[in-house]
């Protein structure tokens, strides 16, 4: 399974919010063994908002969408995401029953809260306001990061890929240098290999077989100088 992330936010285009959930989304599906091929941000603008999900809605297995949902001005995503599809938004009928569970009185709400593009099934958020949807493989969900990870835990199971695993191996030697072991690693052993230099050197080895993962890390491990 191959998926894109698109965070939607202008406070993240500006650098005034941290985009966390892009990085807990990315951990979360590559533990489940799905491929994260796209991370992109986009403007609180309806047309960035459908041109980027209609374009990798073709690309990929899944889309997921988070951020602006809600009745605010500039929470256009349900408005941009319903354009990529060519649907309209309705009021959601479960989405709206939902939150007088919670103790929202319809004539409460602001208008607008429960919208979803039509035909959509209807995501509980159950620790804010604003519902989430799925629809034709987009998963729309919330920007505040607490309510996005419970929405996102409720609908975890529909994502699933090959198990991956990985070590790593820290090498104190010029990234430069350890081309030559990596390349033999990579030829012994079905990984593949990441190199990450910093202060040390840190190469990620991943692959679907967990003792072939095991096995060429330490075969690598022992073939390069490691830090005090």
């Amino acid at each position: 399974m191959n998926v894109a992330v698109v965070t939607v936010g202008d406070e993240l285009l500006a650098g005034r919010t941290m985009n966390t959930n892009a990085t807990w989304l990315c951990d979360r599906l590559s533990d489940s063994g799905v491929s994260v091929e796209r991370v992109t941000t986009i403007p609180d603008r309806i047309s960035d908002i459908a041109r980027v999900v209609n374009e990798y809605r073709a690309e990929y297995d899944a889309v997921i969408v988070t951020g602006g949902l809600g009745p605010t001005h500039d929470d256009v995503t349900m408005a941009g995401v319903a354009a990529a599809v060519g649907r309209s938004l309705e009021e959601h009928e479960g989405a709206l029953a939902w939150l007088e569970d919670d103790g929202y009185s319809r004539a409460d709400l602001t208008e607008g809260t429960a919208d979803l593009p039509k035909g959509a099934r209807a995501l509980h958020n159950e620790t804010g306001v604003a519902p989430g949807a799925v629809l034709e493989g987009i998963y729309v969900l919330p920007g505040v990061p607490s309510e996005m990870k419970a929405m996102f835990e409720s609908i975890e199971a529909e994502f699933s890929g090959t198990a991956t695993y990985r070590k790593e191996v820290v090498a104190d030697e010029p990234e430069s240098a350890l081309l030559d072991r990596i390349a033999e690693v990579r030829e012994r052993f079905d990984v593949t290999v990441g190199s990450y230099p910093g202060e040390s050197v840190r190469l990620s080895l991943t692959g679907t077989d967990e003792a072939t993962v095991a096995t060429a890390a330490a075969w690598l491990r022992e073939r390069v100088e490691s830090p005090n």
